[in-house]
């Protein structure tokens, strides 16, 4: 554990040297930059007093990306910058829209080891080098109100972009930048593009220097994938490889913010880990369930390991919840005090093992086998059939397990027999949830109707299993208060609470699945 613990603590330490911002900007081709007759027009948006121009720059960036631009195929941007006010390196990650998260440390020689983590998830550890060298003459102008404050900042930018490969080509261009101001209305910049648009001025085709840098210097395109496979888009192969696609971007995706311990990120990529995972085992008819087993049992373990973390989460807000809604008078002795301490613990640990495991080569080979996966799927003969079809009896089959595990656990006598019966339950809920999540581009409203139905089912049984995990903590914790002469009765109280709402659920359990289960889903899914 003491291994572990160093390691890790390191890991967390790195995340502390670096910075993050949200950048909104957008991109326009302009012919020349000596060439300002648009710059009026700017003065006349709504809310900008004057164009205040803040002088030349000159930057110099060199890209790094690996030999076959895993960074820059999914959106993000890794740069050592000098000159202009930011010099340092910068790490770019894709938001919704205009949007990117900017990460920047420290001006160094090499790329700085937090920003090397946070590229893992894309690059699955190949090496970084440099790709491409940016130059660029730059024009800085801010776009003011009345009060002085900086709404946007204009830049126009003269671009020399040079291979760093073995061909050497060049390429040159001017563009203009448009970036939103730190609090600024992001509806300043509709309107500045309106002006600009009556100029003659139009978005540029590329999201970014860098990409237009790759596409006119680089032979290969920026995340060009040979040997891709892209069924028919009315076939199953096709509606099941793009949920594929789609947990895998989202679980590559999150790993940065849950390295740095960002709200909710652990939870959302626990659900990436159980979504694909579902995929996988509930059309085994699309998918060769030979060649996915392995990564089945894969995301397993990825899950269980960011399952500690997660469970904390759910349990310490579920407890501190029930504490502090209890009159004072019955708050005996420093309950609130023990649930923080034994927090700081377990969170701490929790989260230093979903580090360990982001940083372990079994991860890195995950990542590989779910790119492998997409890149060359292992389709069935059932790929090419007609989605419809095939997704509705993959549904229909989660969801006759659920109803044998609905109907077996309904039958058992209160304890904890019962208590296991009904987290099996859960488990089949969610299967059929995620099974007909996949299938609603085919099978549309019904599907979403059963999701929805067999989801209400999910909350009483989450609830209840929330309940049995948080009556061992709470007696775990009140045998840690009297072992320390602390008194008991709030303990007892809490686990009382814990054990009226866990009986609660279960009385509620049949009116919720009978509502959930009619009319049947065979007939609405036409099984």
């Amino acid at each position: 554990m003491s291994k572990l613990v160093f390691r890790s603590a390191d890991c967390v330490y790195r995340y502390y040297m670096v910075q993050s911002m949200r950048e909104t900007e957008r991109k326009y081709e302009v012919p020349s930059p000596a060439d300002t007759s648009w710059l009026p027009e700017l003065e006349r948006v709504d809310g900008v007093a004057e164009v205040v121009d803040r002088g030349p720059e000159e930057l110099d960036a060199v890209y790094y990306d690996t030999d076959d631009l895993r960074l820059s195929g999914s959106s993000a941007v890794l740069r050592r910058r000098t000159g202009g006010t930011d010099a340092g390196w910068h790490l770019k990650l894709p938001l919704s829209g205009d949007s990117r998260e900017e990460i920047s440390s420290a001006l160094t020689d090499t790329v700085p080891a937090a920003l090397l983590d946070l590229t893992r998830s894309r690059t699955r550890g190949a090496e970084l080098t440099p790709v491409v060298r940016i130059r660029s003459t730059r024009q800085v102008r801010h776009l003011v109100d009345a009060d002085g404050t900086t709404r946007a900042e204009l830049c126009v930018d003269s671009v020399r972009a040079e291979s760093l490969r073995a061909d050497g080509r060049h390429a040159a261009w001017n563009e203009l930048e448009v970036e939103l101001a730190e609090d600024a209305d992001p509806a300043i910049l509709d309107a500045v593009e309106k002006k600009l648009r009556k100029k003659g001025i139009a978005r540029a085709h590329s999201p970014s220097k860098l990409i237009r840098a790759l596409d006119e210097t680089v032979t290969t395109p920026a995340g060009a994938s040979e040997g891709s496979v892209r069924p028919d888009p009315e076939q199953a192969g096709a509606q099941v490889l793009a949920y594929v696609r789609e947990q895998i971007s989202a679980l590559t995706a999150l790993d940065p913010a849950v390295r740095r311990n960002r709200p909710d990120s652990v939870h959302k990529m626990r659900v990436a880990c159980r979504r694909l995972r579902s995929c996988l085992r509930s059309y085994r008819s699309v998918l060769d369930h030979e060649a996915t087993d392995a990564i089945r049992g894969e995301l397993k373990w990825l899950a269980g390991e960011l399952g500690a973390e997660r469970d904390h989460e759910v349990l310490m807000e579920r407890l501190s919840g029930e504490i502090e809604a209890l009159p004072d008078e019955l708050v005996l002795g420093p309950v609130a005090a023990r649930l923080r301490v034994w927090n700081v613990v377990e969170s701490t640990e929790s989260h230093l093992r979903t580090l360990e495991a982001l940083g372990s080569r079994r991860y890195l080979d995950l990542l590989d086998s779910l790119a492998a996966l997409v890149e060359k799927p292992p389709l069935r003969a059932k790929a090419a059939k007609d989605a419809e079809k095939v997704m509705a009896k993959a549904v229909l089959k989660e969801y006759g397990r659920l109803d044998a595990r609905m109907t077996d656990a309904l039958e058992l006598s209160p304890g904890p027999e019962r208590d296991v019966a009904l987290h099996e339950a859960r488990k089949a809920a969610k299967k059929v949830r995620y099974a007909a999540e996949v299938a609603r581009p085919a099978l549309g409203k019904p599907a979403k109707s059963l999701g929805k139905r067999v989801k209400s089912v999910q909350q009483v049984l989450g609830d209840h299993q929330d309940s049995v995990v948080a009556r061992d903590a709470v007696r775990d914790l009140a045998v840690a208060a009297q072992t320390a002469g602390e008194a008991g009765f709030t303990w007892g109280l809490l686990y009382g609470t814990e054990q009226a709402r866990a009986e609660n659920r279960e009385r509620e359990l049949p009116s919720v699945w009978e509502l959930a289960s009619a009319p049947g889903p065979r007939e609405k899914l036409g099984g």
